[in-house]
């Protein structure tokens, strides 16, 4: 049993990694030719602010997984209206809101239940006293 939950640690572990790519390719648009080297780097350094906080979620969720887990499903339900919205003003389309949140949101609210699901699952297998 205590096999089948290391494999099943590694799910959440895997799925943020790859969420953290994801949000990390949209840094790239900060490359632009109007604008010198300088001045790309920074912007491409604060694109990568989302990446960096979910890195260290990351961090805290491998040591911790039921506090990892809580963080980040708290993140994706709390960042969800914030980016509903701020799409929705732009192109004024509730699918097309609703499908964003969905491919931003909703793997991050899944890698936190994974977490929490990994962490009572170790829980079940090596019960504290």
């Amino acid at each position: 049993m205590a096999t089948t939950n290391k494999g099943f640690s590694w799910i959440p572990r895997i799925l943020t990694m790859l969420i953290i790519l994801f949000i990390s390719m949209f840094a790239l648009d900060a490359f632009s030719p109007e604008l010198n080297l300088w001045q790309q780097l920074s912007d491409f350094v604060m694109h990568l602010i989302p990446s960096f906080l979910l890195v260290i979620l990351l961090i805290i969720a491998w040591k911790r997984e039921l506090i990892g887990g809580i963080l980040f499903t708290l993140l994706g339900l709390i960042m969800s209206p914030f980016i509903y919205s701020m799409n929705y003003d732009r192109n004024h389309n509730v699918l097309m809101s609703l499908g964003i949140i969905l491919a931003i949101c909703l793997p991050i609210i899944v890698a936190g239940i994974l977490f929490i699901i990994s962490s009572t699952k170790k829980e079940q297998v090596f019960p504290t006293r």
